[in-house]
């Protein structure tokens, strides 16, 4: 038998970001685990945002502050997800496939 309490899942993450046009990049307007981010994920699901699955990408962005601009190395990932979800609207309102999420397992890029 052993001695070993049983483990945990690790708590779920989740982080929203918010782009305002005009605005230099995007910002982190929610961050949190466990029943924070149940909620964040929920709200979102409820406004019929989409929710892009990513714990790469989510652990670099716990680490900014709320009401903070996401850093440079973030631009093009966060430039990829959303493009994607402009595509996914247009695919939705004309009726097309929804196109592939992009990859970003490996999220830091170097600005160009």
């Amino acid at each position: 038998m052993s001695s070993e309490p049983p483990r945990r899942p690790p708590l779920q993450s989740a982080v929203a970001l918010a782009y305002q046009s005009g605005a230099p990049a995007p910002k982190v307007v929610a961050k949190g685990r466990g029943l924070v981010a149940e909620q964040i994920i929920s709200v979102a699901a409820e406004h019929g945002v989409f929710i892009h699955e990513s714990k790469e990408l989510v652990n670099l962005l716990m680490d900014i502050d709320l009401d903070r601009q996401i850093p440079s190395t973030l631009y093009r990932t966060i430039a990829e997800l959303l493009a994607w979800l402009y595509h996914i609207e247009s695919a939705q309102k004309s009726g097309q496939p929804l196109p592939p999420p992009p990859d970003t397992s490996s999220p830091l890029t170097e600005p160009e």
